[in-house]
């Protein structure tokens, strides 16, 4: 079963095209990410399916019943927890009474196991919370009904390490159980360490559709690599270098090759430093959606025009 199904989905603002024909479904029990950069069209999408908007052309569909339909989806809205990006919630209120007032709308029969993780100052003003804080906020609030299906813009937003990494393991867990989430980020290193996998938007259009592990390795690692003296290096020659730039005694390329044969190339110079790190999803986009390519393949093997 499809937790969610769209198909053809366009939302036209009149003088700006939020989505372009989107075709995607998200499984049960699935993490789905939804990359792409700031005006991607991600949170137009995430508005649409939840009923918020309504599509100008297409459909979708969440937990069996269609968005377009009023009736069918007020049930469906009960099974559904959602984390906005921007939280909007009335700062005057304590967070134990902003949470007892989504308890009367969709109920709490979680909250207790929830706040044995995630521990908000429940007996402040919201006004006083930090941005993690509120972010905790929300995240019980999305969670505490215990829904089928929770749907989250940038859920880590303003949440320290150790609260991004409970978050990770919390989330990984609720699918282990059947539960179905749906999140957009802009943050690759995020989206790798939980998502099974991603749509990527351009543009307003679906332009990839795959698992992370294919979507990583397609954008390589940025490394930086500082030598002794100033040594000249020239790392032209290795299959998977790419973009090199070199300033003074330091070196930055990406590289998508076999690391055996990186580090016996760089053994070759004194090394000082060396530094392996994630590209930004900007990069990924460029690497993978060069502009010299016309089209990508999604998993299922149908192309899709960039």
């Amino acid at each position: 079963m499809t937790a969610i199904t769209v198909t053809d989905l366009t939302k036209d603002y009149g003088s700006v095209l939020g989505v372009d024909s989107l075709s995607f479904t998200v499984e049960k029990g699935e993490i789905f990410g939804f990359l792409g950069p700031n005006g991607a069209g991600k949170t137009t999408t995430i508005r649409t399916i939840l009923g918020l908007l309504d599509p100008t052309t297409g459909t979708a569909s969440v937990l069996g019943a269609d968005v377009s339909d009023e009736d069918a989806f007020i049930d469906v809205k009960q099974r559904i927890g959602y984390l906005p990006a921007e939280l909007g919630f009335n700062e005057a209120v304590t967070g134990n009474a902003l949470l007892n007032y989504y308890a009367t709308v969709k109920g709490d029969q979680r909250r207790t196991e929830l706040l044995e993780s995630f521990k908000p100052p429940l007996d402040q003003p919201i006004r006083e919370y930090s941005s993690g804080n509120k972010q905790l906020l929300g995240i019980i609030q999305a969670f505490m009904h215990d829904p089928d299906l929770v749907v989250m813009d940038e859920p880590t937003s303003g949440l320290d390490p150790l609260n991004q990494a409970q978050f990770n393991e919390f989330i990984r867990d609720e699918t282990a159980n059947g539960t179905t989430i749906f999140f957009s980020s802009h943050v690759l290193s995020e989206v790798r360490r939980v998502c099974d996998r991603v749509g990527i938007l351009r543009e307003g259009r679906l332009v990839g559709l795959e698992d992370i592990e294919s979507l990583v390795n397609r954008g390589g690692k940025r490394v930086r690599v500082q030598v002794i003296d100033g040594e000249d290096m020239d790392l032209s020659a290795i299959d998977g270098v790419i973009d090199i730039t070199s300033m003074g005694d330091e070196t930055q390329f990406t590289y998508a090759g076999d690391y055996t044969t990186l580090c016996r190339q760089l053994a070759n110079y004194e090394i000082l430093d060396v530094e392996i790190s994630e590209p930004p999803l900007e990069d990924v986009f460029m690497h993978y959606y060069g502009e010299t390519k016309p089209y990508v393949t999604s998993d299922s093997g149908e192309q899709a025009n960039v």
